[in-house]
């Protein structure tokens, strides 16, 4: 990419290497980034994702890696380390201060996706029996040792367990002989350690917080998790979501920067197992053979038939999923579910049914197509979209239900996998029905 080089090299701003860093080769990464001023420097290199951190971290010189790693907080240094090669992780640790680097140790010992792994081991704390004076001095102290950011203050009793939360605006405001205790809130929200990191998520948003405090079992507080770690959290589960909504494995990983015969692996498993349940349609259609062979008009509805019901499973899967995974939703609220899917599938097929015999009749009154037992035709079409919208429609929403009570990601069931579970039941429903009203006119 020479044109782009020479452009770095006439300078370049921070804003103008975001918007062109997707882009960029590594060297030319390595290139933009010395070019921005120390500040911007900073900034830029701070609000990178994790493994984009680590790729411009390994390819600065050795001499400059220290500085820029120990730049990072804690839980933001384990994430680079975790996405890093495993044979430069210990280089990488070998980096930083041992404070820092025992902080670091103990992060990486979580799972990624709780709330210990998100967590940043540095907060600001006080204890409740100093005054309001002598905490914003030690909170001033804290500051300029290692804090970075002060969204809450945590009181802590002398076992280092949480015994309450006040704010600087709080402390401030209160007359500075008045002791923390006399300051500090009690009610608070926190999580334990393993806590996952969709439920932290869900209390960010529940309860509009800056920071949520983590605690180990006997109360002790371990960190904080923030909001804006929460932020590239749900950004990760909505892309998850969004994949597996395709009928695929996630990622796990940028589109562009996965390795393609790990994407291939993790698409063709599902394709796979889609075009083995597809099969059972072909063989749906052949146990019906003789009645398509008797009335070959039956044949031109199939089409319309079973992605009416795709297409009505797929809505009502997608609904519940989201449902669920934003906490409208939990496994208790089945029946109610279920009652009102049912309740909708019924005025759904009502309506595509009325569509689809208005189709037959007036087109038979344009160009006769259908025969002379049209109208049973219109009418087998009305009835087989009612009962396959409605199949469609509860099999959606309750295939959720039946995977989270099974242990499964509810996004597996994805709008493929619905609309081929779909398929052999209204091709079913729709021969069934075909079979009782044109018994003795084309059947």
């Amino acid at each position: 990419m020479p044109e782009q080089t020479s452009d770095l090299q006439d300078g370049l701003t921070l804003d103008e290497l975001r918007d062109v860093w997707v882009v960029l080769s590594g060297s030319e990464r390595q290139e933009g980034f010395h070019l921005l001023p120390k500040m911007d420097a900073e900034d830029f290199f701070l609000g990178l994702p994790a493994l984009d951190m680590s790729e411009l971290v390994l390819s600065l010189p050795p001499e400059e890696r220290r500085s820029w790693v120990r730049l990072a907080p804690p839980d933001d240094v384990a994430d680079l380390v975790q996405a890093s090669p495993p044979e430069q992780r210990e280089h990488l640790l070998a980096l930083l201060d041992d404070p820092t680097r025992k902080e670091v140790a103990a992060l990486l010992a979580y799972r990624e996706d709780v709330a210990g792994g998100l967590m940043n081991p540095r907060y600001a704390r006080v204890r409740p029996n100093l005054t309001v004076d002598e905490a914003l001095v030690y909170l001033r102290n804290q500051a300029r040792a290692h804090l970075g950011t002060i969204y809450y203050v945590y009181v802590m009793d002398d076992a280092q367990r949480l015994v309450g939360v006040v704010s600087l605006k709080q402390l401030f405001a209160a007359p500075p002989e008045k002791t923390v205790r006399d300051v500090m809130r009690t009610d608070l929200v926190q999580v334990g350690e393993q806590t996952d990191q969709e439920a932290v998520g869900q209390l960010f948003a529940e309860h509009d917080l800056l920071a949520i405090p983590v605690v180990d079992a006997e109360g002790r507080m371990k960190g904080l998790v923030t909001v804006d770690d929460i932020v590239d959290v749900v950004q990760e589960e909505a892309t998850e979501d969004a994949q597996k909504f395709g009928g695929m494995e996630s990622l796990d990983a940028p589109y562009l920067k996965i390795a393609f015969f790990r994407m291939v692996k993790k698409r063709g498993g599902w394709l796979a197992a889609l075009f083995l349940g597809e099969m059972l349609t072909a063989t749906a259609m052949a146990h019906f053979e003789d009645q398509i062979a008797r009335a070959v008009v039956l044949a031109l509805f199939v089409p319309l038939i079973i992605s009416s019901g795709g297409n009505s499973g797929s809505q009502a899967s997608t609904l519940v999923i989201r449902a669920m995974a934003v906490g409208e939703v939990r496994l208790r609220d089945w029946w109610r579910v279920m009652r009102r899917e049912l309740a909708s599938g019924i005025v759904l097929g009502l309506a595509l049914g009325c569509i689809g015999f208005l189709r037959i009749f007036l087109w038979q009154q344009v160009a006769p197509t259908y025969g002379e037992h049209y109208l049973l035709v219109a009418f087998t079409v009305f009835l087989s979209l009612i009962g396959v919208v409605t199949f469609g429609t509860l099999a959606g929403s309750l295939l959720p239900f039946v995977l989270r009570r099974l242990g499964f990601d509810p996004a597996s069931a994805s709008a493929p996998f619905v609309a081929t579970l779909v398929d052999v039941t209204g091709l079913i429903i729709y021969f069934s029905v075909a079979a009782v009203i044109l018994r003795g006119a084309l059947l």
